[in-house]
């Protein structure tokens, strides 16, 4: 392709509204063209990534034995309400009315639609198991969309879905999947980590994130530095914490701490540290409150209390509510004499001696034994967040350390949460009827593309993973007024059109320093420039986008040339030393 007749303008100004690398770069390159708050158009350069992208995921999802189709963006508001989503979803599904006044949204995901289909389609355990899945855009009107392709509103997403007959065989697609995945992000060219995930909106009980490691990444990630265990910090497993014991069998006492509210405040004034502090933290879950006790120097985790009640809906109680449990002002709650269930972090068991709230206006009580004190306890759970340094709770042996990352793919286990709703049902081999067991699989195609440039980039621009690069080799001509420099320039973009390379060829008569720029800034992984001095040493430059150093490459072996270091990049990227 030459530049002369692409669609091909670079900028140097950094849009005030692009805080990360990918964003600025993506428009700076003249990738992408922001229309309105979260929704962008894909330039032609930045769409063949996109293309690459979709190619390989269509390949793997096929070699895994998935079946590709499309649904409608435009869904329905009777399949989720049929769903109980309708108005659980919140604020993200964009609700209208169609010129009847009939409810309708934009997909932001697609349960409800395919499990539609699936019940009308799919009747006996003879159908079973399917595995259905369609590249498409969605929608989610995000509150605060940023960061460019990160978090917009509209985007593209591959999404399948898988029906089953057993939680066995759901689970057999799961790990299946999971290992499609692995392949799809290594042909990419990512270093990226699969870890434990929170499901969500989209529910079930089992869920994994894949996450593109980048210093920039929204996503915290906690990995054990002796085995292969890694989770988002939502789900990240804590090891039993071993509590001080401090032998009394004397009853708690109460003690005023007036205005003492915070985990700071009361244990600076009452001269103890956190970890000998319980926090009462109260939640309403569908409708009905609960207590929550975690330790002064850990923070509960809202994912796994989620997890744990197997809650559609939950929430902080608000002031009024907290004054309505307690009968005390907000920052005094404590789990003596409360009257809801309550239930306790690990961090907690075996504690004595601690200080908890005690239900009354500036008042704690202190010299508090869980177990002999807290009656209403109904178990203790892993409720917390987990920490780096800790110790890896699967091998015991290694400690947590911190990544970020990007997620770029997710995958559940649902087992039966739509179809029993929906009455997605089969028949099975004594003609007994049963809910079918899904899972369901999602990819952002475009974060994906956004990752690989968090990830790899540098002070110039973009280095694009060879495998997804927009082209292979990027060719231009150093001084248009020499005509052997045009001469040889149209020679070597011919050569490599007859080769199946994928080139771009910089034909514009420019400045080098404005062609060597734009170069850098699109990230094409080869460039290969010709010009008077390089003609005198008898051959080309050739630089490789994530190398310093250039080499002359003689007219005569240029072919073979290009062709080695092309295999070798994808090489590099795909599965090779470029990829953990």
């Amino acid at each position: 392709m030459r530049i002369s007749k692409y669609m091909f303008h670079t900028y140097k100004e950094i849009p005030s509204d692009a805080q990360v690398v990918s964003h600025q770069l993506m428009v700076r390159s003249g990738m992408i063209k922001k229309l309105s708050a979260g929704i962008y158009t894909y330039m032609p350069m930045l769409l063949r990534t996109i293309r690459k992208i979709e190619g390989i995921i269509r390949e793997e999802m096929n070699k895994s034995g998935a079946i590709e189709l499309l649904m409608p963006m435009v869904l329905p508001a009777e399949l989720w309400i049929e769903s109980g989503r309708w108005s659980y979803y919140g604020a993200e599904l964009l609700r209208f009315k169609d010129r009847k006044g009939a409810d309708f949204c934009l997909g932001p995901t697609h349960e409800e639609i395919i499990t539609d289909i699936a019940r009308q389609e799919l009747k006996s355990y003879k159908d079973l198991p399917k595995n259905l899945y369609q590249i498409q855009t969605k929608f989610r009107d995000e509150a605060r969309p940023r960061f460019g392709l990160m978090r917009g509103r509209e985007f593209l997403m591959k999404d399948a879905y898988s029906f089953h007959t057993t939680e066995e065989d759901a689970k057999r697609e799961y790990w299946n999947m999971y290992e499609t995945y692995v392949r799809i992000f290594k042909r990419c060219g990512l270093k990226f980590r699969a870890v434990s995930a929170a499901t969500g909106n989209i529910g079930g009980t089992l869920s994994h994130e894949f996450q593109v490691l980048a210093d920039s990444g929204e996503d915290e990630i906690l990995a054990c530095n002796q085995c292969d265990y890694a989770a988002n910090v939502e789900m990240a497993a804590c090891h039993f914490v071993e509590n001080p014991s401090v032998e009394s069998s004397n009853k708690y006492t109460e003690v005023e701490t007036p205005n003492k509210r915070t985990v700071e405040e009361v244990c600076r004034f009452l001269d103890v540290i956190p970890s000998r502090l319980i926090k009462t933290i109260l939640y309403i879950a569908d409708g009905k409150p609960y207590a929550f006790l975690v330790r002064g120097d850990f923070d509960i985790n809202e994912s796994k209390v989620k997890a744990l009640l197997k809650c559609d809906e939950l929430r902080l109680a608000n002031d009024k509510e907290i004054v309505d449990i307690t009968k005390a002002p907000v920052g005094f709650a404590g789990p003596i004499g409360l009257g809801i269930d309550i239930f306790a972090d690990y961090s907690v068991k075996g504690l004595s001696g601690a200080v908890v709230g005690a239900n009354k206006a500036d008042t704690h009580l202190k010299g508090v034994n869980v177990e002999r004190d807290i009656k209403d306890i109904k178990g203790f759970y892993d409720i917390r967040f987990a920490k780096p340094g800790e110790i890896c709770p699967q091998c015991r042996k290694g400690i947590y350390e911190r990544f970020r990352g990007i997620e770029v793919g997710q995958i559940f286990y649902l087992g039966t949460k739509y179809s029993a709703r929906m009455n997605a049902e089969f028949l099975d081999r004594d003609g007994q009827k049963k809910p079918m067991i899904m899972g369901c699989y999602g990819i952002g195609i475009g974060r994906t593309a956004a990752a690989a440039i968090e990830q790899y980039h540098d002070k110039d621009g973009i280095i694009w993973p060879m495998p997804i690069a927009p082209f292979e080799v990027h060719l231009m001509c150093i001084g248009t007024d020499s005509e052997e420099v045009v001469r040889r320039g149209e020679e070597l973009y011919k050569k490599l059109l007859s080769l199946n390379v994928e080139v771009l060829f910089d034909d514009r008569d420019e400045r080098p320093g404005v062609l060597f720029k734009d170069a850098d800034l699109i990230g094409i992984p080869i460039r290969v420039s010709v010009s008077k001095k390089s003609i005198e040493k008898g051959g080309v430059e050739v630089k490789l986008r994530r190398e310093k150093a250039s080499q002359i490459v003689p007219f005569e072996r240029f072919a073979d040339d290009i062709k080695r270091l092309i295999s070798e990049e994808y090489k590099y990227y795909s599965g090779g030393e470029g990829v953990q």
